[in-house]
């Protein structure tokens, strides 16, 4: 048996997240285990949005976080890694001078990638696999910034999108009518080639919704019962979500606009349910590690100068 450790940093509006995995090889089998998941609440979409940048006092929080998280990765013997950045970092002006800084003080190399990039990091996570090879599946992944949608037919990545559509930019009510009247039209156009489609949902607030509703692990969740979870939520204020049901700050007032967001997806693709296998941007990442590992490709590791 070999075990190897591989670490992912997604950036996202919200929060940032440090996924470490390890990679078991034994007797030709690849076992990817979570070993540890670190969230740092680091909302960088508010400014990002509504003022085009990221403040000084964020900056020294993110480059706090990623001293942190490159600590962690030290002391857990990783040997590779890989740090995204998406919607808000992709926004911020400032974003490129930020990605100089933190290497500047962390030795960390940071990647702003786009829709289309994140989507193949998506893709990479798997997905496939664990999908009936003769359906067409829409993965769904809703973050602060954007929603990244990719169209898998037959087990395969053949369309991708994506909209400026957030929990962030819901919750600060800009987004503009255009970008959905954009989506709608755009899942239209696939309804319309490929028939029926089924719907994937990937992010923490679908993941809770999952939860909420009280769903049986490795059953889907029905627009139904999203629905009334959702409305149930909407009734009540933020602090009574913390309260009633133990939500963290910074999810509490997101999840409801990201109910929305599935909701009308949902409805558009007529998919009566969303399946949630918990996976999502970093996994893909740590995936995409090991391959270019096994394939002798130079990948990142913390003690390189």
């Amino acid at each position: 048996m070999n075990l190897l450790k591989f670490a992912a940093i997604d950036i996202g509006s919200n929060a940032m997240r440090l996924l470490i995995t390890n990679v078991i090889e034994n007797d030709g089998e690849v076992i990817y285990k979570k070993a540890s998941l670190t969230r740092g609440p680091l909302r960088l979409g508010f400014e990002a949005f509504e003022k085009g940048n990221i403040g000084t006092e964020n900056e020294q929080k993110l480059v706090h976080l990623m001293k942190a998280y490159k600590h962690l990765m030290i002391v857990n013997d990783v040997i590779g890694y890989r740090a995204c950045a998406t919607s808000a970092m992709r926004d911020a002006k400032n974003g490129a001078e930020i990605v100089r800084l933190i290497k500047e003080k962390t030795n960390i190399d940071i990647e702003i990638i786009d829709g289309r990039e994140e989507a193949q990091i998506i893709y990479d996570s798997h997905i496939a696999d664990m999908l009936e090879p003769k359906k067409n599946y829409l993965y769904v992944d809703l973050g602060g910034g954007s929603t990244e949608m990719t169209l898998l037919v037959n087990g395969k990545l053949e369309k991708s999108r994506s909209f400026n559509i957030g929990t962030l930019r819901l919750l600060n009510k800009s987004v503009d009518k255009k970008e959905w009247d954009q989506m709608h039209l755009w899942l239209d156009s696939m309804t319309e080639k490929y028939g029926k489609i089924e719907i994937i949902g990937s992010g923490g607030n679908i993941n809770k919704l999952y939860k909420l509703a009280g769903t049986k692990i490795g059953q889907p969740l029905s627009r139904v019962k999203l629905m009334a979870v959702a409305k149930q939520l909407a009734e009540i204020s933020v602090e009574e979500r913390i309260i009633q049901f133990g939500l963290n700050p910074d999810r509490a007032d997101v999840i409801v606009p990201a109910s929305e967001v599935f909701l009308m997806a949902s409805r558009w693709v007529d998919a009566k349910n969303i399946y949630v296998p918990v996976i999502g941007v970093a996994d893909g990442i740590i995936r995409s590690l090991y391959a270019d590992y096994k394939k002798g490709m130079p990948i990142k590791n913390v003690l390189n100068k």
